[in-house]
């Protein structure tokens, strides 16, 4: 059986996922909060197996609370959920800690996969939030260097210019020329999908249903 704490900035949607996740298997609703900080509270204290958090808490907050929940060695995955969530944002959200990123308007069969699989320990990303659902894993056209890699890992990591670049020693100026050659080389277009790319590649993120149930590891 798995738990799940709920946290929402609306009483209803809170009741509403409450039925619906106690008509489903294998689904057990432990706490309901709509503060923030009492949702984490809860994480920390009930130990639950998701804690599903409200997107419009604001993301700063969100994120806040996606690092602070790392920070302490939760072991509760997250789910963030919300009416609106652009593909940037869903990335940042992943990056941040997320386990899971999905919008409310999402079916039933969608947000149970979706629990189902970061409760099983997969990442998980809902399909229509991307761009370019069917974009490859990158194929690099050739060899990159020991520097590029460094410099694609750190991307993929949420990290900026200046940050990748005082973390390497080496000039933001320099980080750009290594990503220009990064995205020639694998044919990838912006950081965003260098990232995306970097999670499909490792196994990290699922981004379809069928994924979500059979294709299932853990970390």
């Amino acid at each position: 059986m798995e738990t799940v704490a709920v946290c929402d900035t609306e009483p209803i949607a809170i009741e509403g996922l409450r039925s619906l996740l106690e008509s489903a298997d294998g689904l057990r609703v432990v706490a309901a909060e709509t503060s923030l900080v009492e949702g984490m509270d809860a994480a920390c204290d009930l130990q639950p197996s998701i804690l599903v958090v409200d997107k419009d808490f604001g993301t700063r907050a969100v994120m806040d609370c996606l690092r602070t929940l790392h920070k302490a060695g939760a072991r509760t995955a997250v789910v963030v959920w919300g009416g609106s969530i652009p593909e940037a944002e869903a990335l940042r959200f992943l990056q941040a800690g997320a386990a899971g990123v999905i919008r409310k308007t999402a079916s039933l069969q969608l947000l149970l996969s979706c629990l189902r699989s970061v409760a099983a320990g997969t990442t998980w990303m809902e399909k229509d939030l991307l761009r370019e659902p069917d974009r490859p894993v990158r194929l690099a056209r050739s060899p990159l260097t020991a520097r590029e890699l460094q410099v694609m890992e750190l991307v993929e990591r949420g990290m900026k210019n200046k940050d990748i670049g005082t973390s390497l020693g080496i000039r933001t100026g320099t980080v750009k020329i290594h990503l220009k050659h990064i995205f020639e080389k694998t044919g990838i277009r912006g950081r965003y999908g260098l990232a995306l790319s970097g999670l499909k590649e490792k196994g990290l993120l699922s981004v379809t249903a069928l994924e979500a149930v059979s294709a299932v590891r853990n970390q």
